[in-house]
């Protein structure tokens, strides 16, 4: 299920300045981690943002973890 999630997260030099979003739209990942990290409920930012899906913030979670797998390896090579 990862790897069908992480296909929710794109990166397009035009949209977000390049930065991971969210199905290449203004969404961009790191904002939505930060309001689940400051403790917003998925249920609520998916109130605040009505057109953003479950899924897609399970992606931004599941996109985080990877990015830290891949640091990790990099630490340890």
């Amino acid at each position: 299920m990862g790897t069908v999630l992480l296909g929710r997260i794109t990166l397009n030099p035009n949209v977000g300045h390049g930065k991971p979003t969210v199905r290449n739209t203004r969404y961009l990942v790191e904002g939505l981690l930060e309001y689940l990290a400051a403790g917003d409920s998925i249920e609520e930012v998916l109130e605040e943002f009505p057109d953003l899906e479950k899924e897609d913030l399970l992606a931004c979670i599941q996109y985080a973890l990877a990015t830290l797998k891949v640091q990790s390896a990099n630490l340890a090579a």
